[in-house]
């Protein structure tokens, strides 16, 4: 996290997600023939950033399932229920790194504990660096971008629906999606 090809240099300290400027988001294929994308607007996060050993970087990250929108409030209802989701038992999605290992100078990969329907998986999550930057008001800035792909039975989200043309109604693979903004905290 220095700054090759970056605005800055990461402070060593305590960031948290600025969810006004971050997007945690998922794409499945649909019908077989396209894909859908989606994302969740409630979530909070914070992390220890460690400017001189990001291998002792971490993060925790909790996103509200009923805050789920994909654009289209029946699939998003439908999304909310025990077919997916099961926003009613199982109302938040938790993640929390166990590892960072850094790749080179802007690319990372974050391992960590995924909990989604109360089963807990670890996952990777390939991470760049999109550098760092003091902003109007003040307040250190770093952004990440990020990818991950999960099989969503892992989680028990198992619902489908066979297609007549043989094919299934939603992938098991879901890719997902980061976008992060995070604000230093003042010490």
């Amino acid at each position: 996290m220095n700054s090759t090809g970056t605005a800055g240099r990461v402070r060593t300290g305590t960031y948290t997600l600025d969810p006004a400027h971050s997007r945690l988001g998922f794409v499945a294929r649909h019908a077989m023939v396209t894909k859908v994308r989606g994302g969740f607007n409630a979530f909070d996060g914070t992390g220890h950033l460690d400017a001189d050993d990001p291998t002792r970087s971490t993060a925790q990250v909790t996103i509200e399932v009923a805050s789920v929108d994909t654009r289209n409030e029946q699939r998003d209802a439908h999304l909310r229920t025990n077919d997916f989701l099961d926003a009613t038992n199982h109302p938040l999605i938790t993640f929390a790194t166990t590892a960072v290992q850094r790749v080179d100078d802007v690319h990372y990969l974050v391992t960590g504990d995924l909990t989604i329907k109360g089963i807990t998986r670890p996952i990777t999550i390939e991470f760049e660096f999109n550098g760092s930057a003091v902003d109007t008001t003040g307040a250190e800035r770093v952004g990440f971008s990020g990818t991950a792909t999960i099989n969503r039975r892992d989680f028990g989200v198992s619902f489908n629906a066979v297609l007549e043309t043989g094919g299934v109604m939603v992938s098991e693979q879901i890719g997902l999606e980061f976008d992060i903004s995070a604000v230093r905290v003042p010490d």
